[in-house]
């Protein structure tokens, strides 16, 4: 038991980020619990948040929680019912309200040494285009887009691109999705090993993996090594696209226009 406790208060502490914003927040909470006489705000705001945090670091609770079924890597989420932010602007503003001088004073003190610019983040970059995707993709999918609504396109796309191709285009499918690309799933695909298991890509066993999937193109990333000729195994090079390769395999295309032929006589 104490063993499971010390695991959520580690998951807690990493949660919180033991920085000035979780201080700010036990500052704005302990001002409401002196101060606010609204018992509806109250019982949101003043009672539940510690409630929550005692339950999540309660050992029972964590094993009532995978005896439901639910997945021990998700516990952590319990801590967003947790409106921390929510307190602590509704705590600014009441003291704002009360003490218009000082309170401007202190809101705005905390504000600047608690906050930090959010275009430093190192996951935040600016914006190519209105699709909020980078013009790469968008040039792949254009080339590779199915003509028709009844059009079929299959792409394999290096682990990076994974997450934009459905966002601009939906009719272009893919044999794997983030359930790949995140670390938390231990799945296991074919086309997805040939393509991100191995450090210099076998484009023979790639081919076997991605006609299996009636896969019609395939895009390498431009720094990847590939083992085997393109041109010999009837590959043909369509475009070169900031780097990346982007191959047609007529085998696989052939066998998908047979599918609209078939169904035409039908």
């Amino acid at each position: 038991m104490f063993g499971i406790f010390m695991e959520s208060l580690v998951i807690f502490k990493l949660y919180t980020g033991l920085k000035l914003l979780i201080v700010l927040f036990a500052l704005s909470w302990i001002y409401l619990l002196v101060t606010e006489k609204d018992k509806r705000v109250r019982l949101l705001f003043v009672w539940a948040p510690p409630l929550i945090i005692l339950l999540f670091l309660f050992p029972i609770s964590r094993k009532l929680f995978v005896a439901a079924g639910l997945d021990g890597e998700t516990y952590y989420r319990i801590l967003w019912t947790i409106p921390m932010g929510v307190i602590t602007a509704y705590a600014s503003c009441r003291l704002f309200s009360r003490h218009k001088r000082i309170g401007l004073i202190i809101t705005s003190v905390l504000v600047i040494l608690c906050g930090s610019l959010v275009y430093k983040n190192g996951y935040i970059s600016k914006a190519e285009n209105l699709y909020h995707i980078p013009n790469t993709v968008i040039r792949i999918c254009d080339l590779i887009a199915p003509e028709g609504e009844s059009g079929q396109a299959m792409v394999v796309v290096p682990e990076e691109l994974v997450y934009y191709v459905r966002q601009y285009n939906a009719s272009i499918r893919m044999p794997y999705g983030r359930e790949m690309v995140a670390s938390q799933w231990d799945y296991y695909n074919e086309v997805y090993e040939a393509m991100e298991g191995t450090e210099i890509i076998d484009l023979e066993k790639l081919l076997e993996a991605t006609r299996k999937e009636y896969c019609q193109y395939i895009v390498i990333n431009p720094v990847r090594q590939v083992k085997g000729d393109p041109e010999k195994l009837g590959l043909q090079l369509l475009s070169t696209i900031d780097g990346y390769r982007v191959y047609k395999d007529p085998v696989a295309a052939a066998e998908v226009e047979s599918w609209g032929q078939y169904y035409e006589e039908d």
